[in-house]
């Protein structure tokens, strides 16, 4: 008889991604074109464009919602 697997909650799948020690990324908010850019400096614009890390109590929420990170590709 076969076990039961977990989902995968798509949402946090497609917001989230590991980086090879296991830390889990994601994107900074405020880049879309909705909000206006002009008054911000470049160097704040800069910074919006690189990935942050999650802290690890958030970290593990994240983990469970993605069982099977490791294992993808």
């Amino acid at each position: 008889m076969a076990k039961n697997k977990m989902k995968t909650k798509r949402a946090a799948a497609k917001r989230f991604d590991f980086t090879g020690t296991g830390r889990v990324k994601h994107k900074r908010c405020n880049q879309s074109t909705n909000t206006p850019l002009s008054k911000s400096s470049r160097r704040q614009k800069r910074a919006l464009r690189l990935d942050g890390e999650l802290v690890d109590g958030d970290a593990k929420q994240v983990k469970t919602m993605i069982p099977y990170w490791s294992k993808r590709k």
